[in-house]
């Protein structure tokens, strides 16, 4: 025998303690089907084999060691890795490589450009240098790395990837490589003999010319530069529009209603 259902059932007091269910973002990889962007990967790889095929002849051309030492090269070389990586993940549907790593070489290869251009062949600047040493494949060579390889990386930036991926708080991070290229740059100069050509690579890190207190002024301004040069990127990033927006796939549909 069942006791009777009383038909007024208490409101019963919430359990303290227990918080409520906060809703919790999915990733839409979850929920949406992975999209392959074969010409993305395409333009990707094409740039990488352009900047990859132009530090090669460097390397054939010159010094190896002298070569490897420029920050255009080890920017170019990155730049190259990145974009492979990036164009097998474009190629296989998977997520792309984290914004903190695309982030950094888009802002080191915007930099070799910007004082290449800005700084080293503007004869209004105390710094500019001739190139009428570089001939053949050497001019080739320095265009490419100076000036096609960032606007390409530039392109790829504002076309083929999503905006909104760059954070504020990586732009200071970015900083590290500079900071560690200066050192580099320096401890070079004063393991080369003194009077040797070329001991310093850029003419505002000559210490022959400048001295100690002009360099490291050069060089503060200059980091300056790259983290004002970051904070941009990162502020673009968050209004240009997503050109590559496209309609996502669920798994499912949704029929008309019957009846």
């Amino acid at each position: 025998m069942t006791a009777p259902i009383p038909r007024d059932i208490p409101n019963l007091p919430a359990i303290p303690g227990v918080p409520a269910l906060l809703p919790s973002p999915v990733p839409a990889t979850a929920v949406v089907t992975p999209v392959r962007r074969p010409l993305t990967a395409v333009y990707r790889l094409l740039v990488a084999l352009v900047a990859a095929g132009a530090v090669t002849v460097d390397l054939l051309l010159g010094s190896p060691v002298r070569v490897l030492s420029h920050f255009a090269i080890q920017s170019n070389i990155l730049l190259a890795l990145v974009l492979v990586l990036s164009a097998r993940r474009a190629w296989s549907a998977r997520r792309p490589l984290p914004s903190a790593l695309t982030g950094a070489t888009l802002l080191y290869v915007a930099v070799t450009g910007l004082v290449y251009h800005l700084l080293l062949v503007d004869a209004a600047t105390p710094f500019s240098v001739t190139s009428g040493s570089l001939t053949g494949w050497q001019t080739i060579t320095n265009h490419v790395l100076h000036t096609v390889t960032p606007a390409a990386a530039a392109l790829d930036w504002l076309l083929l990837t999503s905006p909104g991926r760059l954070h504020l708080r990586q732009a200071a991070a970015w900083l590290l490589y500079p900071l560690a290229y200066l050192a580099f740059s320096l401890g070079r100069g004063e393991l080369i003999v003194p009077g040797t050509r070329g001991r310093y690579l850029y003419p505002f890190l000559d210490v022959d010319l400048h001295g100690y207190k002009s360099v490291l002024g050069n060089a503060l301004l200059l980091g300056l530069a790259f983290y004002a040069l970051a904070i941009l990127l990162v502020a673009l990033d968050h209004i240009r529009p997503n050109l590559i927006r496209h309609r996502p796939k669920t798994g499912f549909r949704l029929g008309p209603p019957v009846g």
